[in-house]
């Protein structure tokens, strides 16, 4: 066996390990403090302050405290702009992919369902991804009339890191609710459909300067690897399949993830990471279009 042949497996998943690997490098700043007295950062995702200096405020919690009337400290306004400012950079949900700890639980939940061939409970139904920015709406709305920080109350984000960083137990059964919604429900429930604070992300981060690219989509052999892993994957196929239509190689949808997974499995390396302001649907034809038909996402 080649050196090659030997790494392809690990070079199909670098992306998928980079960001496990930062999932708990993350996970593992907060719980150092509880578990061992060395307290480089207070508190959890939803407001926190790192290295007794650094304030940082989860924007959507702290939109919520505002329409409910509470007064927010001015670290909390400065934490949340710096969170906002840091993911309008970022773009999209790269929350959603490289921080969140629900992101593992639905990621296994999503490989378990494939490999056990589960079908959904939906049959062929498939719900309005857009269901997800009625629930934001929705969260935002309960704030302002109930004068509480609503969505936090339920919040799986929040329950399982208390649960993992202070040893919290009543997080679990939410969290376990979440996992069996995307096993035996539909594929990718949660964070596709319903999850408010993915919404958010995507909302503000619609004007990202990090993209996925598909700078050699021509030399796509459409074997639908890119859209088997990805967890939006009606992303894909404008920037992918869109030449003809005059779309550009850059995936500027909000809903996409910045996971990589299209750029782990691809062995034609279509797809890259690229950086700077993207150029919406609406740019020029392109010369080199191949035209190719989009697939069903």
């Amino acid at each position: 066996m080649t050196r090659s042949a030997a790494f392809a497996p690990l070079r199909r998943r670098r992306w998928l390990v980079a960001r496990r690997g930062v999932q708990l490098l993350v996970l593992g700043t907060f719980v150092l403090g509880p578990w061992t007295g060395l307290w480089l950062v207070r508190g959890t995702l939803a407001s926190s302050v790192w290295f007794g200096v650094l304030p940082l405020t989860d924007p959507f919690v702290a939109l919520q405290a505002l329409l409910a009337r509470h007064t927010l400290a001015t670290a909390a306004l400065v934490g949340a702009g710096l969170v906002t400012a840091a993911y309008v950079l970022a773009g999209g949900r790269f929350f959603c992919a490289w921080v969140c700890p629900i992101n593992p639980v639905t990621d296994f939940a999503a490989w378990l369902r494939t490999t056990l061939k589960l079908p959904s409970l939906l049959g062929r139904h498939r719900l309005d991804r857009r269901l997800r920015y009625a629930v934001l709406v929705l969260a935002l709305a309960l704030s302002a009339l109930l004068g509480s920080v609503a969505w936090e109350t339920v919040n799986p984000i929040t329950m399982l890191h208390r649960a993992l960083v202070f040893g919290l137990a009543g997080g679990w059964g939410v969290v376990l609710a979440v996992f069996l919604l995307d096993l035996l429900v539909a594929p990718r429930l949660w964070c596709g459909h319903v999850c408010p604070v993915g919404a958010f992300y995507g909302t503000i981060g619609r004007v990202g300067l990090l993209h996925m690219s598909t700078p050699r989509r021509d030399a796509c052999t459409q074997c639908g690897e890119c859209f088997r892993v990805c967890p939006e994957p009606h992303v894909i196929a404008p920037a992918l399949h869109g030449a003809a239509q005059g779309r550009g190689p850059v995936i500027t949808s909000a809903d996409c993830t910045r996971c990589a997974r299209c750029l782990d499995v691809c062995d034609e390396e279509v797809f890259a990471w690229q950086g700077g302001p993207a150029r919406r649907a609406s740019a020029a034809r392109r010369a080199d279009a191949p035209g190719a038909r989009w697939p069903a996402a």
